[in-house]
């Protein structure tokens, strides 16, 4: 299972939340036992596989018991440490010393998977989230540390606690989440008694979402309001947190921006470059309109933005350059003129800032990863202006691999990006299974980090395929919107693009070919199975998005007013609903051999309702029937209990999941364990 994410990431501006609609409540209730019970029945023939994979998966876990180290946060006198869902502590410098319990998960304190971490300037304070795994519930719990020998100590536990910072050692900043939604900012003065938060911002357009956040100098709170095609950010200076918030640029119909500080100057990134790309720019903070914005540098066109760091007198931005590889650009503030960039190696997939170690250090951390490599520990010195990488940080040899990346040319003449991982050589993949993976949707990157049960298929002669379609980050805010509202097709026809080009290229072919995909990223790989079902088969979703068109006709449900701005509003425009009914995988069914299917979904996940979902199901399945075959494919629904929509956080639990998918791939594709062929029906 990945670590939980701990440390502040860059203001988001899309977040991978999704949410669906179909048939009516009743509806699903009557469809759901028989889907249940044909399900159940058809899992049965893959029990024997699942345990054989569950065995290996467990070992290849074993193999790679951590990831990444385990520092959360560095203090002024202590460095913090997670392990376990528990937090210590050790005082900075002595290695030899004995770890302090800061926070011990008992049955006195919440108990869940440990999120957010954030310590206050003067070290007095430190506050955290946890999810409990079987209610889905998040809540803060605010710990006051003391100075020895005092023991640390939990002062205030606060339901629904998203996101959150400290201005000062005595007042806190929080976001509350409510229906997905986070709209509320309240702050918390412990000088106060009786305690108690106070709003101090409401947000009033449902389709924006609220984060605090913090400047990398500790000097600025951000209220960062970010909708799917606008934003707006609003300052707390940390030593006059009792003041009102300040906005920095009122929002504007198609501007995005995120904001840092240094030296009383704010760095702007904002979509304000041609093609309204990402650039950085700079203001004094006396003068933050966007008036005063002044352009400091602005990367190639087609280059994706995932991270910047303050770091000295330098900006540092990791991109993703147009070829697909991962990059440093280092932009010298005083001379912006003698930017350079730093290629990162070719087999990093996936970039990861480490905490940073303040703004008057020359050192930048950071990991980096792939689906087959663990995170390796890097750091860039701008003093010596050199690269260092701890590349076996795991000490696990890892099997020889090639990191190929490719194009393909979808119908229209674009070229769209693949990342194709492989043992065999080039002219040797004819006979090798290929799992391809896409999302393609919010702007956001195909996920790439690292997996053990990657590692496992790679070892077995599996071929790995990344599908970067229109509609992701990977070349920019362009390729985002080449690929949202009217344009979402577009995304199918890359998809169908990326491969054909494969098997053009002699990598596999249909009968070995499967596709995996997760929540919206379910929207291209349905649709591609009902226009072109001959091209794979087998295919599994996990929290799978199938009804656009129903979730978008519904305002009552979570985040469907919010994400209009991605699919659009069939009840306001009926260009845009036939545009949605289109490619939507529901609506779009028809008797014929689809791939098999194994689809994964949790009973209370509330970005994906069931009764869609059961339709989807129950539809595919007669469509399936009335096609009349002699070896019909298997459409499976695995619906599993809780409430998390990107998977169990209980390792067995995941194990078991994980498990069960490669069984189906397996069979599915007529596969022994161990990658041998079977003979197809």
């Amino acid at each position: 299972m990945p670590s939980p994410v701990l440390l502040r990431p860059l203001p988001r501006l899309l977040r991978p939340l999704r949410s669906s609609s179909g048939c009516s409540a009743s509806a699903a209730q009557r469809l759901s036992h028989s889907v249940r019970e044909h399900s159940r029945s058809l899992l049965q023939k893959y029990r024997s596989q699942e345990q054989y994979f569950k065995r290996k998966l467990k070992a290849a876990y074993g193999r790679f018991p951590e990831v990444s180290d385990h520092a959360v946060v560095q203090g002024r006198h202590h460095v913090y440490f997670e392990e376990g869902g528990n937090i210590y502590r050790k005082a900075r410098g002595q290695s030899d010393q004995e770890l302090e319990e800061v926070l011990i998960q008992s049955e006195d304190v919440v108990r869940g998977a440990l999120q957010r971490v954030r310590l206050s300037p003067g070290e007095r304070m430190l506050a955290a989230t946890l999810k409990d795994p079987k209610s889905n519930m998040v809540r803060g719990l605010l710990v006051r540390l003391g100075d020895p020998p005092a023991s640390p100590r939990v002062l205030l536990e606060l339901s629904d606690m998203f996101s959150f910072e400290w201005a000062s050692d005595d007042i806190l900043l929080f976001t509350t989440m409510k229906e997905l939604r986070c709209q509320t900012v309240h702050r918390l003065d412990l000088r106060e008694m009786p305690l108690k938060s106070v709003p101090v911002y409401k947000e009033q357009d449902p389709e924006f979402f609220v984060e605090v956040s913090r400047t990398r100098d500790g000097t600025l709170l951000t209220l960062n309001c970010s909708s799917r095609s606008s934003s707006e950010v609003r300052l707390v200076e940390s030593h006059m947190p009792l003041r009102c918030p300040r906005v920095v640029q009122p929002r504007l119909p198609g501007l995005v921006y995120h904001v840092e500080h240094s030296h009383r100057h704010l760095y702007i990134l904002a979509n304000t470059a041609p093609g309204q790309e990402y650039q950085l720019l700079r203001t004094h903070l006396s003068s933050p309109f966007m008036r005063s914005w002044v352009p400091v540098f602005t990367p190639a066109q087609g280059t994706g933005l995932k991270d910047m760091e303050l770091c000295r007198d330098h900006c540092i931005l990791a991109v993703r350059t147009p070829s697909g590889t991962l990059s440093l650009q280092v932009v010298p503030l005083a001379n912006p003129t003698k930017a350079f960039a730093l290629q990162l190696p070719p087999w990093a997939c996936e970039f990861e800032a480490r905490p940073s170690l303040g703004l008057d250090s020359d050192i930048f951390q950071f990991h980096l990863s792939s689906p087959v490599c663990p995170p390796s520990h890097c750091c860039y010195s701008l003093k010596e202006q050199q690269l260092f990488i701890q590349e076996d940080s795991t000490g696990v040899p890892l099997k020889e691999h090639y990191t190929t990346r490719l194009e393909a040319v979808s119908q229209d003449g674009t070229l769209v990006p693949m990342t194709v991982l492989h043992t065999a050589s080039w002219g040797n993949l004819q006979e090798a299974p290929l799992l391809l993976h896409v999302y393609g949707a919010y702007g956001l990157d195909l996920s790439m980090g690292f997996s053990p049960e990657k590692q496992v298929l790679l070892e077995e002669g599996w071929v790995l395929a990344y599908c970067h379609v229109r509609g992701g980050g990977e070349r920019g805010l362009g390729w985002h919107q080449a690929g949202r509202l009217q344009q979402k097709h577009k995304g199918v026809e890359d998809l169908v693009a990326c491969v054909q080009h494969l098997f053009k290229l002699g990598v596999s072919c249909p009968t070995l070919a499967a596709l995996t995909a997760h929540s919206a990223g379910a929207i291209l790989a349905g649709a591609l199975c009902n226009q072109h079902p001959h091209l794979l088969r087998a295919v599994t979703l996990q929290a799978p998005f199938v009804d656009v068109l129903g979730t978008m006709q519904d305002p009552t449900l979570p985040l469907t007013i919010e994400d209009r701005g991605e699919w659009g509003d069939p009840l306001a425009d009926s260009q845009q609903r036939d545009n949605i009914a289109s490619y939507s995988p529901l609506q779009n069914i028809k008797p014929q051999r689809y791939p098999s299917m194994l689809i994964t979904a949790y009973e209370g996940d509330r970005r994906i309702p069931l009764p869609g979902l059961m339709e989807y199901v129950e539809k595919l399945t007669s469509a399936v029937q009335a096609h009349g075959v002699e070896w019909p494919p298997s459409i499976i629904l695995d619906l599993q209990p809780g409430e998390d929509h990107f998977g169990p956080e209980d390792l067995d639990t995941s194990l078991n999941e994980v498990s069960r998918q490669l069984a189906f791939l397996y069979r599915e594709l007529g596969l022994f364990c161990g990658g041998h062929r079977q003979r197809h029906k």
